[in-house]
């Protein structure tokens, strides 16, 4: 952890485009708010964008913005998200996932900070910083062909790697008590902390889902509480605590848990995740960001 905040507390006040790489759930998202907000942008917009989430046909028009009458239900002017972060920071989410028809056009404006909106032949300038991240290993996608190197070499100025949190087990207890404190501001329970049940079983768990999963672990037993003090079973971690059964589960349950269980024997690969589920990336990251994964 500490290692990290030193990393945020040198490069956020450069304007250094930034590429963290991680697993999910490694907090790149978190990362990349600090950074911005250490840096001499932070007063300005940060705009987000999850390219994995984005249809190749609607790509240009949410990065770069459309005109009235550039195609069927482009209904008004639209800026895109370039635009919107002039003068701020644009974090593009799962950077792995950008097309290779499409990474030209990236470079162009990452090199040149130049755009045209679809539909016009105007050409806008913006001042953004960026910030990137993804769980691919994106020399090796290079390696293969799939991502332009030179686009890469304007990305990376400076890498950040986050590692998986069963790399970091002294960060666990720290990252609880942070969320704790949080969830229980949030719903206004009179817990007081954990016992010492609930944090050896933190400390045991392998965490496949990362700081997002021990996020969502400290929200349920913030909730599912009876007493001051959370215990080992309102975590609800380990294979020998029994979980509900499939017929009692709803669907949207039932696909959490899969994708969860699918992540975990991917190692977090959500290419390879999205692939053993016989779903297209863009799909996929949408279920992630619909059960918040």
């Amino acid at each position: 952890m500490r290692p990290v905040l030193d990393i945020i507390a040198r490069v956020g006040p450069s304007d250094a485009n930034v590429l963290i790489t991680g697993e999910n759930g490694t907090g790149k998202g978190l990362v990349a708010q600090a950074l911005h907000a250490v840096s001499a942008r932070g007063s300005r917009p940060l705009i987000s964008v999850n390219i994995g989430g984005l249809p190749e046909g609607v790509f240009e028009s949410e990065l770069f913005g459309h005109v009235k009458g550039a195609f069927t239900d482009a209904k008004t002017d639209r800026a895109g998200r370039f635009e919107l972060a002039d003068g701020g920071t644009l974090f593009l989410d799962e950077i792995g996932n950008l097309p290779m028809s499409q990474q030209a056009k990236m470079l162009r404006t990452v090199e040149t900070g130049e755009f045209e909106r679809v539909g016009s032949s105007r050409t806008y300038r913006g001042s953004v910083r960026l910030i990137s991240a993804t769980n691919a290993d994106l020399a090796a996608e290079v390696a293969a062909g799939r991502f332009r190197q030179d686009l890469l070499f304007r990305l990376n100025t400076i890498q950040l790697h986050l590692p998986p949190l069963r790399e970091r087990r002294e960060d666990i207890e720290l990252l609880a008590q942070h969320f704790l404190r949080q969830h229980i501001e949030r719903y206004h329970k009179g817990i007081t902390g954990f016992d010492e049940t609930a944090l050896q079983a933190m400390r045991a768990h392998a965490w496949p889902g990362n700081v997002r999963e021990l996020d969502h672990a400290v929200e349920r037993a913030v909730l599912m509480a009876q007493g001051k003090v959370i215990r080992a079973a309102d975590l609800a971690l380990g294979a020998g605590q029994s979980g509900p059964r499939l017929e009692d589960m709803s669907l949207e349950e039932v696909e959490t848990l899969l994708i969860r269980k699918t992540l975990a024997r991917c190692d977090g690969n959500a290419r390879r995740a999205a692939d053993e589920l016989g779903l297209s990336r863009s799909a996929f990251y949408r279920r992630l960001e619909k059960y918040k994964l």
